[in-house]
């Protein structure tokens, strides 16, 4: 069971602190206050429909962006959108900062190589860039202390850093 003030990444939702636990209808519910919205959410403290853990640690995040530069991205490439978003949403369920950095990172690479070839990056794709920085950089942000618009920077910084 989570404590109050314990930061947690729910589901989609990504960064969320645990408020505290209530009873409703016999039942707990872990109150929980989105990082990066403006909502409230309850959800069942015995339910395992929607991933909930606890954000990783400053150094685990460090570990992470210091290992970026020999992680291997591969693009994944296909012309039927809903093996694309099934691929997408694979790599997303495992709520892993790995796999975010490793999805974020292929898309990146993939838009770099569609506007070099003077090309539209599409809208699947896009969207889940979207959703994989918000949850990735949400996810850093909170344990680093920073924005999360601030996270691509504080990535570069980190990797100069590390490289000289």
């Amino acid at each position: 069971m989570y404590e109050a003030g314990t930061l947690v990444v729910y589901g989609r939702t990504g960064v969320c602190q645990v408020e505290g636990v209530v009873c409703r209808e016999g039942q707990n519910y872990y109150a929980l206050k989105p990082l990066y919205q403006s909502c409230d959410i309850f959800a069942p403290v015995d339910s395992d429909k929607v991933f909930i853990r606890p954000v990783i640690s400053r150094e685990e995040a460090h570990d992470l962006i210091d290992a970026l530069p020999d992680m291997e991205i591969e693009v994944y490439e296909s012309q039927v959108m809903r093996d694309l978003s099934q691929h997408y949403q694979a790599a997303m369920a495992s709520h892993d900062c790995r796999d975010l950095f490793a999805l974020t990172g292929s898309l990146y690479k993939k838009k770099q190589e569609t506007v070099r070839q003077k090309k539209k990056f599409g809208a699947v794709d896009e969207r889940f860039m979207k959703l994989g920085e918000e949850l990735l950089f949400g996810e850093l942000a909170a344990v680093l202390e920073i924005q999360p618009q601030e996270v691509p920077d504080y990535i570069s910084r980190r990797l100069s850093a590390v490289g000289s």
